[in-house]
């Protein structure tokens, strides 16, 4: 089965000057994409955690909350506040679901895109990775 990267292969006229190796994924092992893919979205959810509480820090500490509490509370009558809505528990909890919502996505869409190209593998041949050592 001859592809267009073997025949461009074939055309070039340039020597190399060490060895080159051209070899064609055909398979991805489903459990090592999802393990891969659970890690990257412990860090993602490590990132979300982290990133919230910044948020939050950065919103306290300039007084956009206490504005936007103020701004609500003329329109409410005073009956909402948003100061007790909105405190850091309640923020982290709020990243903590997101971040284990984002987990469960993130690793089950590590699973589908495996097993996605394990399927499109039998059609396309795979993926041709040229390597060259120097």
């Amino acid at each position: 089965m001859s592809t267009v990267a073997d025949k461009l292969a074939k055309k070039s006229t340039r020597k190399t000057t060490g060895k080159q190796v051209r070899l064609r994924l055909v398979y991805v092992d489903f459990w090592s994409a999802v393990k891969l893919s659970f890690l990257g979205a412990v860090a993602l959810a490590i990132v979300t955690m982290v990133s919230f509480f910044l948020i939050y820090l950065v919103l306290t500490a300039t007084g956009i909350l206490e504005q936007a509490d103020s701004l609500l509370s003329s329109f409410s009558s005073g009956d909402i506040s948003l100061l007790s809505i909105v405190g850091l528990p309640q923020v982290m909890a709020f990243a903590a679901v997101v971040s284990i919502l984002n987990l469960i996505v993130f690793t089950v869409l590590g699973a589908v895109v495996a097993g996605i190209y394990n399927l499109a593998v039998k059609v396309t041949g795979g993926l041709l990775v040229g390597f060259m050592s120097n």
